[in-house]
């Protein structure tokens, strides 16, 4: 697997964005007009040449909305910092957890069966990206 590959964007690919939100209770009226076009690629990426695509494949931080088979945008770009969802390499293992800076250097799953990891240095875990949207699918 190649871990990073150049995101392109094309500026041409817009989908319709409509003005109304939708209520996740009772249906409401539809509206027939469309307020504008959106392009997920502008909405997803900010930095393209630092940003990558990943794929989710365990369950460790189902608690934090990213689950088994989500696809993860990564800027690489962004420093990381306390509170994140950040890829990593932990002991040469590519993992997804949310970075915790204090009062100890964590690791932390969001996931009651797997455990925290402390690091007594910075240098035992190598960070290659913040995770700044996942993507699900619902099917």
């Amino acid at each position: 697997m190649h871990l990073f590959r150049p995101t392109e964007i094309d500026g041409s690919s817009t989908l319709p964005l409509f003005t109304e939100r939708v209520p996740c209770g009772f249906p409401s009226p539809a509206q027939d007009y469309v307020e504008d076009r959106l392009n997920l690629n502008m909405l997803l990426i900010a930095h393209p040449g630092a940003t990558y695509f990943i794929k989710v494949s365990d369950e460790s931080v189902t608690g934090a909305g990213i689950g088994d088979g989500d696809l993860l945008v990564v800027d690489r770009s962004l420093p990381a910092r306390h509170g994140d969802i950040v890829v990593a390499a932990v002991a040469g293992e590519f993992t997804v957890k949310e970075l915790r800076t204090h009062p100890d250097l964590q690791w932390f799953p969001h996931n009651n069966n797997y455990s925290p990891i402390t690091f007594q240095n910075a240098e035992e875990l190598e960070i290659f990206g913040v995770v700044t949207f996942s993507v699900k699918s619902h099917k």
